[in-house]
């Protein structure tokens, strides 16, 4: 393997593919992008060669970890903006609004309990319950306005609509970064409690919901009402 200050290079075009590409193309691409904490979602116009070296990752393994998956396995993510609609609101935006208090009840009591321990997620909660209030605003005017243009309209043009919930999903990625900072990647101290031990869980599931989500609006649905579908 390549030196950290070497990445190897490019064995394929698979290089040259934006990430939402890939991960909208090759079943099991999403799992190995998360393995490599590689950003599809908010992140997916950008290469994989370009991602990769940001990260100072090993391309050419991951070109061959994305070539090892069998591209014929079936993916239950439709095409058609309708299913595609009512996968996102019963998969994801249900999903979202029912996880979340939970993970804030968790955070709070985690802060609170173990308030003197180094590694203790401090201000977690309050940065969920931020992300919160900001997801559900996001996810009511894709129900109640975008959504219903969309159904109204298959194939129309609804870039200007479409470009304000991608800067939203920038900003929720950043607060998901955020997440992943104060909670150092999810890394759990040897003598964290049961409830410290669900919290990371659910966060962790959270996190790979809510990259599935973006990714599939940002790289499924959206492009088919902005004239590159």
């Amino acid at each position: 393997m390549s030196s950290p200050d070497t990445p190897a290079t490019s064995t394929s075009l698979l290089a040259t593919r934006p990430l939402g590409h890939l991960a909208r193309d090759l079943p099991g691409a999403t799992a190995v992008f998360r393995r490599h904490r590689l950003d599809f979602c908010c992140g997916g116009e950008t290469t994989l060669e370009a991602a990769a070296r940001a990260q100072q990752l090993d391309i050419a393994a991951i070109e061959r970890e994305l070539l090892a998956l069998d591209v014929q396995a079936p993916t239950d993510t439709p095409r058609a903006p309708d299913a595609l609609i009512d996968l996102i609101v019963s998969r994801f935006h249900d999903v979202h609004r029912r996880e979340l208090p939970e993970l804030i009840a968790l955070a709070t009591k985690v802060e609170r309990v173990h308030a003197s321990h180094p590694d203790v997620p401090a201000g977690l909660a309050t940065l969920l319950q931020n992300m919160q209030g900001e997801l559900q605003a996001h996810m009511q005017k894709e129900e109640q306005i975008l959504f219903p243009m969309m159904r109204r309209n298959p194939g129309g043009f609804l870039a200007p609509p479409i470009a304000r919930m991608r800067e939203e999903h920038d900003d929720h990625g950043r607060m998901l970064q955020r997440v992943q900072e104060l909670t150092h990647e999810l890394r759990l101290p040897a003598e964290a409690c049961n409830t410290w031990r669900a919290l990371y869980a659910g966060l962790d599931k959270f996190i790979a919901d809510f990259m599935q989500h973006v990714h599939t609006e940002n790289n499924i649905l959206f492009p088919q009402f902005e004239g590159r579908g």
